[in-house]
């Protein structure tokens, strides 16, 4: 199979989804990695580098994108809308859902579109170190400081659920003295996380009333969740968000939505605003800000086996076998194949293994 890595447009979108080993892997199972000159360049990865590990390097978008897989990180942009072919398999971060005029040319040119979010067991962030620089004064924030200091009570914060994003956030947050809490509807998540950090957080039931009363008194809070294919439910409504504190939401669900009512699409180029006297983050690619650490972790994520098991096995025998990957395809040639992604964008809802057989 030809495989093709092409280089991001997204503002300020660095990563690549497939470094160096992930290239040696493909070339030793017989497959053709095509990569973009320069893809990797602004975290420290040469195009001489990929050839050296068997990479086929391609001068502009059109020669890669005429390959049979397209492993990328973030979804289509419109110039590239136009350079999709039918048929062609798509690995990346669609969110479908809150970008439905992204879906129409991915119906119009048929591609198989498997999506990293819907991938069961795949999530991951970096919102804390973002939290603490809105904290900033020069971010337009209160000025302190999330652990605290002698005689200065540590800053109060509080993470939505989230998966991974909550429980990486929750250790880091820990580890800096800050008050953590945890709200989340399955309560045995978060006591795991509790026993994890050993009891130097807290956890309680989402409700509407612990939601208002622990928001109108935090520092700052973490918007964190994944319903697979489906906008997370609105956490921090503009009548909480006027009785909470000044301190700033981080909204690390923006890529699928958002969670607060407050809450608008930023980039990295201008990661932050101020509403309602708060600053807000909404960056949708928060680990592009770490690109070559996010980039060398996909080594080892899931993300790297389940590329190698499609380009291995094809789409058809990986899907029917992997019951984790198979609610990753959104589309595929032409229909609607993810159930909450046909139901909130209003489309017909068709099972892969159907539209497979009427073809």
């Amino acid at each position: 199979m030809k495989i093709e890595i092409p280089t991001e447009i997204k503002d300020h979108e660095y990563r690549t989804l497939d470094p160096l080993v992930m290239v040696k892997a493909l070339r030793k199972g017989g497959h053709e990695a095509l990569i973009q000159k320069d893809a990797g360049r602004k975290i420290a990865f040469e195009s001489k580098e990929y050839e050296n590990a068997g990479a086929i390097v391609a001068l502009g978008p059109e020669k890669v994108y005429s390959a049979d897989m397209m492993i990328k990180v973030k979804e289509p942009q419109l110039s590239e809308y136009p350079l999709l072919k039918e048929g062609q398999i798509l690995f990346c971060c669609l969110h479908l859902v809150p970008d439905p005029k992204q879906t129409e040319p991915l119906l119009k040119h048929k591609v198989e579109g498997i999506a990293f979010e819907t991938v069961v067991g795949h999530k991951g962030h970096l919102s804390i170190q973002v939290g603490a620089d809105a904290l900033h004064m020069a971010s337009g924030g209160r000025e302190v400081f999330l652990g605290g200091a002698p005689g200065v009570f540590p800053r109060k914060i509080v993470i939505s659920s989230g998966g991974i994003v909550r429980t990486q956030v929750a250790k880091m947050e820990v580890g800096l003295s800050a008050d953590v809490t945890i709200l989340d509807s399955n309560l045995q998540r978060p006591r795991d996380l509790d026993n994890l950090c050993e009891g130097r957080l807290k956890t309680l039931y989402f409700t509407p009333a612990t939601i208002e009363e622990e928001l109108i008194h935090c520092d700052l809070v973490v918007g964190a969740v994944l319903i697979l294919g489906k906008l997370p439910p609105e956490l921090i409504t503009k009548a909480i968000r006027k009785q909470m504190k000044h301190g700033p939401v981080v909204d690390v669900a923006m890529d699928q939505g958002g969670r607060a009512e407050t809450s608008r699409p930023t980039a990295h180029s201008n990661p932050m605003f101020v509403h309602d006297s708060a600053v807000h983050c909404c960056v949708a690619n928060v680990p592009g800000a770490f690109a070559r650490t996010a980039t060398i972790a996909a080594a080892n994520s899931s993300v790297f086996s389940y590329a190698l098991k499609l380009a291995g096995m094809g789409y058809k025998k990986a899907l029917l076998s992997d019951p984790l990957l198979r609610p990753g395809m959104n589309v595929y040639l032409g229909k609607v194949t993810n159930k909450h992604v046909a139901h909130d964008l209003n489309y017909d809802f068709h099972e892969v293994e159907e539209v497979g057989k009427s073809l």
